[in-house]
């Protein structure tokens, strides 16, 4: 089992990487991993973690819908909230009546069957919606209309709303105890299972604060993170005996974390983010290994041809009757073909169990959930972001509701005077603090304004110096001469550098002039703070 799993993260990060290289998304890499070292083809992966495959997809899900939930914005949702309950049930429920129908022409399927298969198909991927959108909202894109977060929360509530009627359907097809009644209670267990899931996820996310923040029981955020991440794969476990969505819980609980306790939710943030580079890969390895090849090449034409139907005829009539009478521009609109239609982690967990429970005509619909996740996925993945900035506008980024994707860098300038240790030290000191990286601006100018001391000319000295306090930091070192003020500042832009520092002019110096009159390009015209040691 360890073998398998080394195998699973080392084969599907290298060629994740090497698809990311090529332009593709990196999880194309990990499926074609999970064929080539699945049963079907190499059969490198032990019998016990394809046995436990649902458990390990269950793990991934919980941190992808941790990860959604800890980027909502509650404002947004206000503004755009019948757009996201809307986009919750219309075109899961409009494609999946699209694909039923087709079904019955494509595969001589009766209706309860058609629309068992339509239930499969119809629901989307929180494993490629979630982490695209949230890349949308650390880039700005669509941010001011809440669209990734319409979409994430729509995904959400389709979800509830497709397992449920999956459940409700295989239960009449193997013959259940569930009598013809149950069909008209479905609107009901949907709204129940809606109400219970936010309601868990509330009283979870204050335990947790209390837990965490009023009584302090945690040290660090490591200790904060388990005993987020414990408690969301109870909910999403426990889900399965109660009646409510475990899915739709786990993200709620994110929410309520966000609003209640930002400082905590900022923390967790970050942990789920590192803890999504191992459950993307484990996903998408063990997705792509469960794959049968001749089942899919036996629906190859057919299956392509239903997933175009549902798609183009049933899921846009849902995505038009959900932005109806929104402040959506067509633009917008047409971004939900890429952003809302990729499809893998409902398919992966479901797919096989008609099959399983000797439903007629299971193979094919293990097939089609086999193609679309091949189809949807990786270009769902690809599209996002690549359409993004063709469809959407760009708006100011809220750090508080996601992670900015940025690096620190600082720039330490220096002349060799009595400030260069210090300068590089305090440079040193805060790149620790925040995994930061240094450019260190060597101004090798005899007569610059900053000749406050002695200045000391042997570069070499100077390189060892710098070398030895900045032993653990990555830095460039850089060395110019003639300097003026504004390249400084250049320079600073150059690297994108967020904090500025220099020396003091010192008091008994004769070249010591007034800040203003020193260096007036950068402290009057500067964007970025700059820093005088």
């Amino acid at each position: 089992m360890l073998f398998s799993i080394a195998l699973i993260l080392l084969l599907g990060f290298i060629s994740g990487q090497l698809m990311h290289k090529l332009g593709a998304p990196p999880l194309i890499g990990a499926i074609l991993t999970g064929i080539i070292i699945g049963p079907e083809l190499g059969n490198f992966i032990a019998p016990v973690v394809l046995d436990t495959a649902a458990d390990w997809r269950s793990l991934a899900v919980m941190v992808i819908l941790m990860r959604a939930g800890l980027g909502l914005d509650r404002d947004k949702l206000v503004k755009q909230g019948s757009v996201a309950i809307r986009l919750g049930f219309l075109p899961a429920l409009t494609e999946g009546i699209i694909i039923a129908i087709a079904a019955m022409f494509l595969f001589n399927f009766d209706l309860l069957t058609g629309l068992l298969l339509g239930s499969v198909v119809g629901a989307e991927s929180p494993a490629v919606i979630v982490p695209g959108m949230l890349r949308l909202k650390s880039l700005g894109w669509g941010v001011a209309k809440g669209i990734p977060d319409v979409i994430l929360t729509g995904s959400a509530l389709s979800d509830v709303l497709v397992l449920l009627l999956f459940s409700l359907l295989l239960n009449f097809l193997t013959g259940g105890t569930a009598s013809n009644n149950s069909v008209w209670l479905l609107p009901l267990q949907v709204i129940l299972q809606i109400i219970l899931g936010i309601a868990i996820g509330w009283a979870i996310a204050l335990i947790i604060i209390w837990v965490t923040t009023k009584k302090r029981w945690t040290q660090n955020v490591v200790q904060k993170t388990l005993i987020v991440a414990t408690l969301a794969i109870l909910i999403i476990v426990l889900a399965q005996k109660l009646p409510y969505s475990g899915y739709l819980a786990t993200m709620a609980m994110g929410f309520f974390i966000i609003e209640l306790d930002p400082p905590l939710a900022r923390q967790l943030r970050t942990e789920f983010n590192h803890l999504w580079v191992a459950a993307e890969i484990i996903l998408f390895v063990l997705m792509g290994a469960s794959i049968e090849l001749e089942v899919l090449e036996a629906t190859l034409v057919k299956g392509i041809l239903l997933l175009a139907i549902g798609l183009f005829c049933g899921r846009t009539i849902g995505w038009y009757l959900s932005t109806l009478g929104s402040n959506w521009n067509w633009r917008e609109r047409l971004f939900l073909l890429p952003g809302n239609s990729a499809k893998a982690t409902v398919q992966a967990a479901i797919g096989a169990i008609p099959l399983s429970q000797g439903v007629a005509g299971g193979e094919i619909i293990l097939a089609i959930a086999a193609w679309s996740i091949l189809i949807t996925a990786p270009i769902g993945a690809w599209a996002i972001p690549t359409f993004a900035p063709q469809l959407l506008t760009k708006d100011a980024v809220d750090p508080t509701k996601v992670n900015v994707a940025s690096r620190a860098v600082f720039l330490a300038a220096i002349d060799g005077s009595d400030t260069t240790n210090k300068v590089l030290t305090t440079a040193a000191d805060l790149a620790r603090r925040s995994n930061g990286e240094i450019v260190v601006l060597f101004i090798n100018n005899g007569n610059h304004p900053w000749r406050y001391a002695e200045r000391n000319r042997d570069l070499p000295h100077l390189k060892k110096l710098t070398a030895n306090l900045l032993l653990d930091i990555r830095y460039q070192f850089i060395t110019v001469s003639n300097v003026n003020n504004k390249t400084i500042l250049d320079l600073a832009y150059k690297h994108q550098a967020i904090n500025i520092l220099v020396g003091k002019p010192q008091p008994e110096s004769s070249s010591s002039v007034a800040i203003h009159n020193l260096l007036p390009d950068l402290v009057f015209s500067s964007s970025i703070p700059i820093t005088f040691i």
